[in-house]
């Protein structure tokens, strides 16, 4: 039996989420190979060098880019250092997987993706909420009409980020913004994704209400789409986990999607669906009785073992990605807009 070709990894910012999620996501992965990590500590690179039973620990950036033996990169350090080891990674000829946000401005990205493309290497986003089984059964549901036209949408997205020295996504020059730039530019991203509808206008209100880092802990914006359906998004940094109540919803002319901890780093959580044959007439009483929702089946797998095969197979096979990195950077350049609504205290048109 031929053997299955495989993508020759390489790990930028091997600690952090690379560990927690995307590296033993990788080794899920029948046509992924983990050839090299990175950290700037040499201890903590040898130990996920054995961990994970790559064959070279680098603490430096630019020796792992230069690695013969690396086809990809993943690009997983602080969002400071994106810019410059994407395009290094770039002149080295090394297709990238970059998480979001691409660089610290969306100015600042399209000069990555530029720089990339006029060396034809092909970047990908790590916006894995993408390849959620719920994600993928609600984007179905609506574009099959199954809830007729969207008109309304609703996010919550939070968790409990308090001041922590020397944590870099608190510091607005490290990570470029906070619980928005971190946490609701996943929910764009999906609001998008799963809508198939752009976002053409916003109004953003942001602040520092519990905690005394620079960036935003808590955010909320109204965002018109295309067909003129209105979206909220709330994304917090100062709600206990326990209190968090990740959903994300869709309420059309022919019924709901009501989806519950769809958003996050697991693939898990429920959708409860209501199909309506037709919408009714009035009811000036308001007490029809509803008919019961259904739970929509999926069959859930593992976010970053999926994000990683599909970028594999799109590198290996010449195929399209699934995540282009022009989408990581539409979404940023949405999150920009949203503080600029904050600060100037107008509404937005995109």
């Amino acid at each position: 039996m031929q053997q299955m070709k495989k993508l020759r990894w390489g790990v930028l910012g091997a600690g952090g989420i690379a560990d927690r999620r995307t590296m033993p996501g990788m080794l899920q992965c029948a046509n992924a190979e983990l050839v090299a990590v990175m950290e700037r500590d040499p201890d903590k690179a040898s130990h996920l060098r054995d961990k994970y039973h790559a064959r070279r620990a680098y603490t430096d950036d630019a020796q792992l880019v230069r690695d013969p033996e690396v086809d990809a990169v993943y690009i997983a350090s602080p969002v400071y250092l994106h810019a410059r080891q994407a395009m290094m990674a770039a002149d080295a000829g090394k297709h990238i997987l970059l998480e979001k946000p691409l660089a610290l401005t969306a100015r600042e990205g399209r000069e990555v993706l530029a720089h990339c493309d006029a060396r034809g290497v092909r970047v990908a986003a790590g916006l894995m909420m993408r390849f959620g089984a719920c994600v993928g059964a609600m984007r179905e549901a609506v574009r099959m009409g199954k809830i007729g036209d969207v008109v309304s949408v609703s996010a919550q997205f939070t968790c409990w980020y308090p001041d922590i020295q020397g944590a870099w996504r608190q510091e607005k020059s490290l990570g470029g913004g906070g619980t928005m730039m971190d946490m609701g530019i996943h929910v764009v991203d999906l609001i998008r994704f799963i809508t198939g509808q752009e976002i053409t206008q916003l109004a953003g209100m942001h602040g520092t209400n519990t905690f005394s880092y620079e960036v935003e802990d808590s955010a909320c914006a109204l965002l018109r789409l295309a067909n003129g359906a209105l979206c909220s998004l709330h994304a917090n940094f100062n709600v206990p986990d326990p209190a968090s109540d990740w959903r994300l919803s869709l309420y059309g002319t022919k019924g709901h999607l009501i989806g519950k901890n769809v958003i996050g780093q697991e693939d898990t959580g429920t959708v409860s669906a209501l199909f309506l044959s037709e919408a009714g007439g009035y009811n000036a009483r308001q007490d029809a009785k509803a008919p019961a929702p259904e739970i929509l089946p999926v069959a859930f797998g593992n976010l970053y073992a999926r994000e990683i095969e599909r970028f594999g197979d799109a590198i290996l096979f010449g195929t399209a990605l699934d995540v282009p990195a022009e989408e990581a950077l539409i979404a940023q350049e949405i999150i920009e807009a949203a503080y600029r609504s904050n600060d100037t205290g107008t509404i937005v048109s995109l």
